[in-house]
């Protein structure tokens, strides 16, 4: 009596065992398409009227982190559509792509250009539109110079700093010679640090790459030819690829979405960040806005666009 309980178990566990691993298998074969839109920024938001979307590491992290905890997915797909943005967002976003542990393919858009690039560049595969926008491989870095419109309000600024460079980036004077020389430095490393992901990123030698970095675009067809594109195709195209890596023929294909705000949510973003800078641009002036914005961020602000 015993022994046929036993044996009657036995069989209930294999066949829960067994619907278990057909209902995984049914399932296992996943390809996630992330969509990443708009320019990379280190934080989400932008300057008064901006409202659209951006790319930014957090976003990455938890989109590629819940790739990453999904065993059924096996691949992953990022669409990118975006100009470039932030120097330091631009590489930590490469950073976090590097480290994701499933194949990763890149479909571009219409526009995946300098940093919209970079992003890109150490994907496993790299797919774009024969019209794709897309290149544009350099940094640029400005520091503005609000002298002449503090001299036009009246404005005069009496600077004490302790360090030789101090002000140089303040924008109440001009830069001498020896400054130029150090932000020109400065932004030769990044365009070198970029220059270096490419190579890395596309097996193709620093020498090769740099003939390539002059900042122009190239449309999806030079790409390829130039190496800076491995296929031409869309999205679909970039699934069946990312599905070809991981050895899988008919993928399962999920599109993550990311959350969006509610109606409420919206407005109230607008009323408490955005309706507040217009209405201190009512209250303070479109001059004294630029004046204020310079003050609130005086460094230089180095990006890949």
């Amino acid at each position: 009596m015993r022994k046929g309980a036993l044996f009657i178990a036995l069989i209930s566990i294999l066949l829960s065992l067994s619907i278990m691993l057909a209902g995984c298998s049914a399932v296992q074969s996943k390809v996630a398409v992330i969509p990443l839109s708009g320019p990379v920024q280190s934080e989400a938001g932008g300057f008064l009227f901006f409202t659209g979307s951006a790319i930014t590491p957090q976003l990455v992290r938890s989109q590629l982190d819940k790739a990453r905890a999904d065993w059924s997915v096996k691949a992953v797909v990022l669409q990118i559509e975006s100009p470039g943005g932030s120097v330091a967002a631009c590489q930590e976003i490469l950073t976090q792509i590097e480290k994701m542990e499933k194949p990763v393919v890149v479909s571009f858009g219409a526009i995946a250009a300098s940093g919209g690039y970079y992003i890109a560049a150490k994907a496993d595969k790299i797919v774009a539109l024969p019209g794709t926008l897309t290149g544009s491989i350099g940094v640029i870095s400005q520091v503005p110079n609000i002298k002449g419109l503090y001299d036009k309000l009246g404005i005069n600024v009496e600077v004490f700093k302790g360090g030789k460079y101090k002000d140089m980036y303040a924008g109440l004077r001009d830069m001498v010679p020896e400054e130029r020389e150090l932000m020109q430095k400065m932004t030769d490393r990044f365009y070198d640090q970029f220059v270096r992901a490419v190579a890395e990123g596309r097996g193709l030698s620093e020498e090769k790459v740099r003939s390539l970095a002059t900042g122009q675009l190239y449309d999806g067809e030079q790409a390829k030819e130039l190496g800076l594109v491995d296929e031409l195709g869309g999205l679909d195209t970039a699934i069946d690829l990312a599905g070809k890596i991981a050895g899988v023929e008919k993928p399962q294909v999920e599109y993550y979405r990311h959350e969006a705000p509610s109606l409420l949510g919206s407005l109230l973003g607008i009323s408490l960040k955005r309706l507040q800078g217009l209405l201190e641009m009512q209250s303070l002036g479109a001059e004294n806005m630029v004046i204020l914005q310079t003050l609130s961020n005086p460094y230089p602000q180095p990006e890949y666009r």
